[in-house]
């Protein structure tokens, strides 16, 4: 390997001029042979650090990826750079994977992508190690029982080290903290890698977060601020992903089901629609792992509260992956924290395991109840601190002062017990509010002393006060239907006022981060743009590929910015390299001369 040979192979193949971040100095040392823990943002360029080093090494790089779709991406992607790729997992057709199996008998694949139980099962054993480049795994915090996605299989993974004991391995992930990265590399057997961690920050990502009230209208309000665009929206279960899909679809929302559940043929076909580049809205269960490399998501909502921060930033890592703005939007109520608590209280992890689940349910659930920068906040759980506010997220653009609720506490407190203990944080509220309903009125509720003693505060603040209190453990929410009773012990303090309580005003209406139309940078033509992306649609459909395997939007707004003329041209480009610009270049240099 000659000293430039990455550098080459990134602008020959890939197309990129230079490499970002810490890519360079990964991708020189796991092609100089050394063993390697890459953690780097979704979107930072993953890929790049095994997939150069598997060009510049001899032999076929073994990638191990948990995820079917995103198998297919890659390889998809690579055949489109001229590189051979292949892929062994459970949805291949049988005569593909005999065909990749002599290719990769006969020394002919570049890269090779499997699941860990293919590689474990048995294809493992037809592997010479002299004919090897590099072992890379993806995904590598589903190694850790630390981890969000704990894949038991993947510690079997750590074989690889003794059966192999010469060749380079590369451990990536995108979300993992101090003691997931730590358990990464014990369980790999890896003591020896060198850790590439990049900045988790992501400048064009707007986070908010929202207390749950009438979750449709919140959701309706952002799919106004993102029409004809592509999204993702988290539910908590199949059941809930089914319902809201549904009733999209009855607002007029192109809107799609993806879950775990679903037969074979309908996630095909939701993932057909979503990687043919459809502004479609993909409803999904939060467990299950989507794999999808599609870069202009322009919005990821959760209407259930994650467990943790990891789960959390893995999630809405998938928007604005192609650099634009993109927003992310947290909605949460006191019934997600009841539901991760009482999950959690019945988990099947081990002992050891409780507290640091326990932990990290309660980081998350600090995250949606931040009254601060929610970036500071999310990259905090990462190890990494960001000196200033970040200036993109809702508090940092509307700031919410703290208000004294110590004497509200107090007044919130006493009306959970003095109705029973046995009613909703709803009833409670309007029985402080002064506000008597049908149901305050049957129960006498409206002859209480406290009746309306809270009328001059708004129902935003006493809820506001309520989860508060759910928060610090006050108050527990029964299994039934919401119900509030006192924890005795967390309580007392509260009650007689010996601990302060401040709680942060309610959140003025989202608002949109973004510079100008989605997708468009300052200085392009629109309408050459968006005759180019006409071009790589039809392109992409004449070989059923999704339209961001041809090229990145941000390579088509380059090429109508700068307007190329010649072959030579073009080939200067970010994203056009040599397999693209011989493929591609007459005809897009026709496109950019027609009309």
């Amino acid at each position: 390997m000659s000293p430039d040979s990455p550098t080459t192979i990134l602008r020959s193949i890939f197309g990129f001029p230079r490499f970002r971040g810490l890519q360079e100095e990964a991708v020189r040392h796991v092609a100089g042979g050394g063993d390697a823990l890459v953690l780097m943002p979704t979107g930072g360029g993953k890929s790049l650090c095994y997939q150069v080093p598997a060009l510049c090494r001899p032999g076929t790089a073994i990638v191990v990826s948990p995820l079917i779709a995103l198998m297919d991406d890659q390889v998809a992607a690579l055949r489109q750079l001229g590189v051979k790729a292949g892929a062994l997992h459970s949805e291949c057709d049988p005569a593909d994977a005999r065909k990749t199996l002599a290719a990769l008998a006969e020394g002919r694949l570049d890269l090779l992508y499997v699941s860990p139980e293919r590689l474990l099962g048995g294809l493992i054993d037809r592997l010479d190690p002299a004919a090897i480049a590099l072992f890379a795994i993806d995904e590598a915090h589903c190694v850790s029982q630390w981890g969000h996605d704990f894949r038991p299989e993947y510690r079997a993974l750590a074989c690889l080290a003794t059966r192999f004991p010469g060749v380079p391995r590369i451990a990536l992930t995108a979300t993992a903290d101090r003691r997931t990265r730590a358990d990464i590399l014990a369980s790999l057997a890896m003591p020896a890698a060198r850790a590439f961690v990049a900045s988790f920050h992501r400048p064009n990502l707007f986070l908010a977060a929202r207390p749950k009230q009438r979750p449709r209208e919140q959701l309706a309000a952002l799919l106004s601020r993102h029409q004809g665009a592509s999204g993702i929206v988290y539910c908590g279960s199949r059941a809930r992903t089914e319902q809201v899909a549904s009733r999209l679809g009855a607002d007029g929302v192109q809107a799609v089901v993806f879950h775990a559940g679903l037969a074979r043929a309908e996630k095909r076909d939701a993932l057909r629609r979503f990687r043919a580049g459809e502004a479609v809205v993909v409803v999904a269960t939060i467990a299950f792992g989507m794999g999808i490399d599609r870069p202009d998501v322009r919005f990821v909502v959760h209407l259930d509260m994650p467990d943790s921060p990891e789960a959390y930033y893995q999630q809405i890592g998938r928007a604005g992956r192609d650099g634009e703005d993109a927003e992310a939007l947290l909605l949460y109520g006191i019934e997600d924290i009841a539901r991760a608590r009482h999950f959690l209280a019945r988990s099947q992890a081990p002992e050891s395991q409780i507290p640091a689940l326990r932990a990290r349910l309660e980081t998350m659930i600090g995250l949606a109840e931040t009254g601060g920068c929610r970036t500071q906040a999310l990259l905090a759980c990462f190890d990494e601190r960001l000196d200033d506010p970040c200036g993109h997220c809702d508090n940092c653009l509307a700031p919410r002062p703290a208000l004294d609720a110590t004497v509200a506490a107090q007044q919130l407190l006493s009306a959970v017990y003095r109705t029973g203990q046995r009613f909703g944080l709803r009833h409670v509220v309007a029985v402080l509010r002064g506000e008597a309903s049908e149901a305050v009125r049957r129960h006498g509720h409206d002859r209480l002393a406290l009746f309306a003693i809270g009328r001059e505060r708004s129902a935003e603040f006493w809820h506001g006060v309520g989860r508060a209190m759910i928060v610090e453990g006050a108050l527990v929410i029964g299994e039934g239907y919401g119900t509030l009773a006192l924890d005795a012990g967390a309580a007392r303090p509260y009650l007689r006022g010996e601990r302060a309580v401040r709680i942060h005003a309610a959140p003025a209406p989202a608002a949109r981060l973004g510079q100008g139309p989605a997708g468009v940078r300052s200085g392009g033509d629109d309408t050459l743009f968006q005759r180019l992306r006409a071009w790589r649609k039809r392109t992409a459909d004449a070989q059923n590929l999704p339209p961001y395997l041809i090229f990145h939007d941000a390579t088509l707004q380059d090429i109508a910015a700068l307007r190329p003329d010649s072959l030579a041209d073009l080939a200067q480009i970010r994203g056009v390299g040599a397999a693209k610009l011989q493929r591609y270049g007459t005809e897009l240099l026709a496109a950019l001369a027609a009309g």
